[in-house]
């Protein structure tokens, strides 16, 4: 089993050595000694070599072809089998060790070492020199891919820069991550908005879902140079990548909303590998720096956006409620007093009142139990006239006035 598993990292990296596979493959072990073992006897069956003896004493390990047949066997399907690096040979024809291993892809190697190591995904966790083709002709290569989605990074493109590499790559990931799927409807991708968009970019074919807003979050790993150099490299990164991993403002955003709409953004983060190297919990530790932040968090603390979806939620949630607030005010101020006792109308009166549109009347202006009592005196004093009119008509009818104006022998007066 170690053998497979050795073969296996050896064919995803164009290197390693025991240190490393100890850190990949077998964290739980004391020391890398039963790695250097089983890189021995694979040694012994042909199947790997010895490259060169980098700076700090360690051999750095290669497969031959035999081996490197063997991994692609083992490997699944859909992970990259690194490119064979052929032994070199003296004029006499005897092998000869590398004079020269190239030092970013030890870097490389040591920065998927010390990230699995922490707890990131597996050694098929990773693919190195992963293509990303652009519609005019270049293509941006990445150093590294990591899917750990148990440690909440589904997926995640990292650059090794020894400082030596061009701070444009941001550029290149963002034109790439805009690109649409094949087929995808422009009207649709019109009118989407948000994380909606993603579903008809290339890159959600290719990638997971990011569990996050934003694109595939890039990690650069710096190593290298002097610490001074490193930072200097890290300001100027992050100068060069505030329009593609800055966020903008929400579309449309009321009063009192400060959260950052990052949907549209790359999330970039930065560390150190010597810093990894030397904090006590590796790279689970507070070592990643998110661009556009001060302080040095977790790799998990870094990607999220506590200023970005949930902020604007409770935002305007917030918003919502004081505007709510201000035209209940409103509302509130327009609210008829009754010109009978002082009290402001209820819900009801209101809109009765203003049901009738006639404003005009003396009740219009009362509230409803002033309005009833009005209304109550109203019918008390049309009963009281009737009934005064009916005593009057039955007066009347029983004295007519005729009768009233003759004499005693029936003659007028």
């Amino acid at each position: 089993m170690r053998r497979k598993e050795v073969l296996r990292a050896l064919g995803i990296f164009h290197g390693a050595t025991a240190d490393q596979l100890w850190r990949m493959l077998r964290p739980g072990d004391r020391h890398d000694r039963i790695t250097r073992d089983t890189l021995n006897a694979l040694k012994d069956s042909g199947r790997v070599r010895v490259e060169t003896r980098l700076e700090l004493g360690h051999q750095l390990w290669v497969l031959t072809e035999k081996g490197h047949k063997e991994a692609k066997l083992l490997l699944p399907k859909d992970v990259r089998n690194s490119a064979l690096r052929q032994l070199e040979y003296d004029d006499e024809g005897r092998p000869v060790e590398a004079d020269g291993y190239d030092e970013l892809a030890t870097a490389v190697t040591s920065t998927a070492a010390v990230l699995t190591d922490a707890g990131y995904g597996t050694p098929l966790s990773w693919q190195t020199e992963i293509a990303h083709k652009l519609p005019y002709g270049y293509t941006q290569y990445t150093d590294l891919t990591m899917r750990a989605p148990d440690a909440g990074v589904p997926a995640m493109l990292l650059e090794v820069d020894r400082v030596t590499e061009p701070v444009d790559e941001l550029r290149r990931y963002t034109e790439w991550f805009e690109l649409l799927a094949p087929k995808a409807d422009a009207t649709k991708v019109k009118a989407a908005r948000g994380a909606a968009v993603h579903d008809f970019r290339l890159w959600s074919r290719i990638y997971p879902a990011t569990g996050r807003e934003g694109y595939v979050p890039v990690a650069f790993v710096f190593t290298g140079k002097t610490a001074a150099q490193r930072e200097s490299r890290m300001r100027r990164l992050e100068q060069a990548a505030r329009a593609y991993s800055g966020g903008t403002p929400y579309a449309g955003r009321s009063a009192g909303i400060t959260a950052v709409d990052y949907h549209q953004a790359v999330p970039v983060v930065v560390t150190e590998l010597e810093g990894i190297t030397a904090d006590p919990a590796g790279a689970a530790g507070a070592v990643w720096r998110r661009l556009g932040r001060d302080e040095w968090q977790t790799l998990g603390e870094a990607l999220d956006n506590p200023d970005g979806d949930r902020l604007y939620a409770v935002q305007w949630r917030e918003a919502n409620r004081r505007q709510a607030e201000r035209e209940a005010a409103e509302w509130e101020a327009q609210r008829p007093v009754c010109t009978g006792c002082g009290e402001k109308f209820t819900e009801d009166r209101w809109a009765q009142v203003q049901g009738h549109r006639s404003w005009g009347s003396e009740s219009d202006g009362l509230c409803g139990p002033c309005a009833d009592a009005a209304s109550a005196r109203a019918e008390v004093e049309r009963v009281a006239r009737r009934q005064a009119e009916e005593a009057a008509a039955r007066a009347l009818a029983a004295d007519p006035p005729a009768a009233r104006s003759r004499g005693v022998f029936g003659r007028r007066r």
